[in-house]
């Protein structure tokens, strides 16, 4: 499925980059991370969070580069595979709303073996959550124990966010990091 997916061209006439879907999975993965959608890097290199907010996610969660792209652990399929454009006055378009609805059920009950899946940003939690919640009120009161973590989206523009709740670095991470790691044990 993961290869029909990677050959998809639904939206060709609506990405300005044209088709390129970015993603990684395994029916053994253990870890699922559905962020937004590619960037202009993930576009070019075809991996996926291959920039600043993939290295900083990587971070948040605590893996090394080795294990993140191990389709074996870690599933990665966004809301929109492949690259959406960009927005005037900077960032990245919303994901093609066809893709997520054509793909995820096609990709996801694939995965059978996922423990914890990161909803990472707004539009991979409007996906899986119910709710007009803000993200701030989402990422801090979702129970730590969910199968489903909110987190916001890891760009540059989560640096003021994080300065502002301080409590994200300090209760939410080590948190996040526990779960990942229990979720990807064998």
């Amino acid at each position: 499925m993961v290869a029909a997916a990677r050959a998809c061209r639904l939206c060709a006439d609506q990405l300005p980059l044209g088709p390129r879907p970015v993603l990684q999975a395994s029916a053994s993965a253990r870890l699922l991370i559905i962020g937004q959608a590619p960037g202009t890097k993930a576009h070019a290199s075809g991996l996926p969070w291959d920039d600043q907010s993939g290295r900083r996610l990587r971070e948040w969660i605590g893996l090394s580069d080795a294990q993140f792209y191990d389709p074996a652990a870690v599933a990665i399929v966004p809301a929109g595979l492949c690259y959406p454009g960009a927005v005037r006055g900077g960032g990245d378009s919303p994901p093609v709303p066809a893709c997520a609805p054509t793909w995820h059920p096609r990709i996801l009950p694939l995965l059978g073996n996922v423990r914890l899946t990161l909803l990472v940003g707004l539009h991979a939690q409007k996906l899986f959550l119910q709710g007009p919640m803000a993200l701030t009120e989402r990422v801090r009161l979702h129970p730590a124990d969910s199968p489903l973590l909110p987190l916001p989206h890891p760009s540059w523009r989560v640096v003021g966010w994080m300065r502002r709740n301080p409590w994200f670095e300090v209760e939410t991470l080590p948190r996040l990091r526990t779960r990942v790691e229990e979720a990807l044990e064998a």
